[in-house]
């Protein structure tokens, strides 16, 4: 029996090759209650989305006609009950409809905008959703924005996204490594430094600590033995840990050299984590997948022997108490 806590929405979120209409999507977000402090899985895609942009692969071709519409990009909504507050863990291309679905869940305010947005990198799926906030969309008003600083500069100095801090669309608030924020006195946001590919910026993970239990966000890492902490001992740390699982094994990729996109492969975790004993192996949630990744679709094989090793597929609209 999984430890977290799953709060069932109304019908079953079918994914892949069984598609959630529209209508059946309004219907679940109307019927959203989250009683207490909560993490929502908003995506669990990879920056480029499912399908992707030039796909002609088996996984993509059915999707460019018939979208699906759980297929979001990665990101976490954090919701506060206790002091009515949402926030966003990534901005992605999806973050309209991402937003719209975290400020749902708080139904005690009417806010059509979260109180908070905390980036990890500057990678095309964890920070472009930005644009929307700015004038030719939301028009957002200093929404903060928690940055390292290396992200912070980026956006300063940068167009189109130093107009969003010019025009004090958001608000910039710089971070530091493993320095705790705190949103409120039940609830604290800690930036942890991994290592990627950091072009244009730090990439981070995050701890987030709520009033009963705690999680671990990483969506996006090289490889977990290139940290300079032990991933097994950060997981004994927290009640969840979602985890980058971009990959299930290199087969996926043979028009690319995957040496370019390093991210740990399910496989690679399997090893990783073999003598973790069930209790901790419960808490592990996959996110971040390529749209080649089989774990996208529930029915498969790979799919079946996460769940049988003990682990979860992260789904979208999957809610986790704090």
């Amino acid at each position: 029996m999984n430890r977290y806590i799953i709060i069932i929405l109304g019908f079953i979120i079918t994914s892949c090759s069984e598609k959630s209409t529209s209508k059946q999507v309004s219907q679940q977000r109307q019927k959203a209650i989250v009683k207490n402090t909560s993490i929502i899985i908003l995506g669990t895609v990879q920056d480029a989305g499912s399908p992707q942009i030039g796909c002609t692969k088996e996984c993509c071709t059915g999707l460019f006609e018939n979208p699906d519409e759980n297929r979001k990009v990665i990101s976490l909504g954090l919701i506060d009950t206790e002091n009515h507050k949402t926030y966003l863990f990534e901005a992605t291309p999806d973050i309209g409809k991402q937003m719209k679905m975290v400020t749902k869940y708080e139904p005690k305010s009417d806010k059509e905008s979260v109180d908070g947005i905390f980036l990890t990198h500057a990678h095309i799926g964890h920070y472009t959703g930005l644009m929307y906030l700015g004038k030719e969309a939301m028009d957002t008003k200093n929404i903060p924005l928690y940055v390292m600083p290396r992200m912070k500069t980026f956006l300063s100095k940068n167009g189109p996204w130093n107009q969003l801090v010019n025009r004090k669309n958001v608000q910039l608030k710089e971070i530091e490594n493993e320095k705790p924020i705190s949103l409120s006195e039940k609830i604290e946001v800690t930036p942890i430094l991994v290592p990627h590919r950091d072009e244009y910026s730090e990439t981070v993970g995050y701890s987030i600590k709520g009033p009963k239990k705690s999680a671990l966000f990483i969506p996006d890492i090289d490889k977990w033995d290139k940290w300079d902490k032990n991933i097994a001992d950060e997981i004994q740390k927290v009640d969840y840990a979602f985890l980058d699982a971009a990959f299930y094994s290199g087969k996926e990729i043979n028009n690319r050299d995957i040496s370019e996109i390093p991210h740990p492969f399910v496989i690679e975790s399997y090893e990783t984590f073999k003598n973790l004993d069930k209790k901790e192996k419960e808490k592990i949630i996959f996110i971040h997948f390529n749209h080649t990744n089989p774990l996208l679709n529930p029915k498969t094989k790979e799919s079946q022997t996460v769940i049988e090793k003990g682990y979860n597929v992260g789904k979208i609209y999957d809610v986790f108490e704090l």
